[in-house]
């Protein structure tokens, strides 16, 4: 009888996504800022959302939090960050 030796891994390669352009500037645009819901993501998040409004020009700012950092975003909270020119996530700890 023949055996068959079955490798468990995933054999395939992953191609990597071209990164999407650079905005040109972020003067009126509308960014996300998602906090994962570590310790210390708020503070950094409240001080890069004013520095994103005052120097930057930032028209539209919107926050959103994750319920916690070690799963991924639930769908409502990606459909949020949808419309957003640009996202920052914040880590923190």
């Amino acid at each position: 009888m023949p055996v068959t030796i079955v490798h468990p891994g995933n054999e395939s390669v992953p191609k990597a996504a071209k990164p999407p352009a650079r905005l040109a500037s972020l003067r009126g645009k509308k960014i996300g800022l998602l906090d994962i819901s570590k310790p210390g993501g708020s503070l950094f998040l409240d001080r890069l959302e004013e520095i994103l409004r005052t120097k930057y020009g930032v028209v539209e700012i919107l926050r959103t939090r994750k319920p916690t950092f070690s799963k991924n975003a639930p769908p409502q909270i990606i459909e949020q960050l949808r419309g957003m020119d640009a996202v920052v996530e914040g880590l923190a700890d």
